[in-house]
This record gives C-alpha cells, sequence and structure tokens, in this order.
C-alpha cells in the first residue's frame, strides 16, 4: 500500500469558465498557475471545448484535470478541478452558478443576456468561489448577496443612468413628505 496518500485541501477549484458555442471565452477565471500565460488558457479552453462540446455526459478527464461541464442553449459553463477532486464538490458549484444565474437572468441563460448582465456573473462568481476555495453552493443565497452587494455601489461607480434615477427618487421622496 505505497500509494501516495494527498493532503485535504480547502483549494478545489482551479478554473471556473463559460464558452460560447463557438468555443470563445466570454468568461474565465483561472485559480492556480497551472495555465500562467492567457495563450495556454485559450489553447486549453479550445480543447476542452473540442472534446466536450458534442457530448451529453456532465464530466471528462482531460489533461490530467477533472472537467465537470453543462450546456444550455448558446452556452458551455465548466468547473475545473485537478484529477484527485470530488467531482460531486465540482458539480455542486456548477450547479449553484448555473442556478444562480438562472435566477438572476429569469430563467433566459444565454449569451446576449449573460453579456448584459455581467456584473452579475462576476459577482454570483465571487460569492460561489474565492481564490479557489468554495464558499457557497446554495443559489438562493448566492442570489441574496448579489443583490444586496448590487444596491451598495458607490456614487462614483455608478452610470449616469443610475445616479439620475436615484437623484429623481430622492427628489420624489422628498417631496412627498
Amino acid at each position: 500500500m505505497d500509494a501516495l496518500i494527498l493532503e485535504p485541501s480547502l483549494y478545489t477549484v482551479k478554473a471556473i469558465l463559460i464558452l460560447d458555442n463557438d468555443g470563445e471565452r466570454l468568461y474565465a477565471k483561472y485559480y492556480d498557475e497551472t495555465y500562467p500565460t492567457v495563450k495556454e488558457q485559450k489553447a486549453f479552453e479550445k480543447n476542452i471545448f473540442n472534446k466536450t462540446h458534442r457530448t451529453d455526459s456532465e464530466i471528462a478527464l482531460l489533461e490530467g484535470l477533472t472537467v465537470v461541464y453543462k450546456s444550455n442553449i448558446d452556452l458551455y459553463f465548466y468547473v475545473i478541478g485537478s484529477s484527485h477532486e470530488n467531482e460531486l464538490m465540482l458539480m455542486s458549484v456548477l450547479n449553484c452558478l448555473f442556478d444562480s444565474l438562472s435566477q438572476m437572468l429569469r430563467k433566459n441563460v444565454e449569451k446576449r443576456a449573460l453579456l448584459e448582465n455581467m456584473e452579475g456573473l462576476f459577482l454570483a462568481v465571487d460569492e460561489i468561489v474565492d481564490g479557489g476555495v468554495i464558499l457557497e453552493s446554495d443559489p438562493q443565497q448566492v442570489v441574496h448577496r448579489v443583490a444586496l452587494r448590487g444596491d451598495d455601489v458607490p456614487l462614483t461607480e455608478q452610470t449616469v443612468t443610475q445616479v439620475l434615477q436615484s437623484a429623481k427618487e430622492q427628489i420624489k421622496w422628498s417631496l412627498l413628505r
């Protein structure tokens, strides 16, 4: 019994990817240095897409990594971990991400809707995984936290339309008193 015993680690997720139906990157977040350059990352993404876009399975072992994935209309969602990682943990991250986006986009999880709501995607991924550590797997909690963080945008980071809308609401409430 000379098998290598690995120490347990909280760092379970190596990357989260969302690709379109042509295999082009819409979102990618790598949590370690497995693919340090953008060129290597893009080559890896093309390889993943070519291996998975015609299959109906949910898991693949590729380049020594465990890849769980899901497709919907014109999007492909990937969560990547090491080869010894628990697939159920990776799948819980994938399902949480997909279900959170589905709620935030009102069940309209497609490329155009996602591109229009990228800030929500960024916040959702940050709520689910931080530095490769899984923080949350409940989509309801993620959507709730994203909604809270979206309301507290500082004035300097708001668009002109948001500032005008906020000013209108404040004037309206001051006149109603």
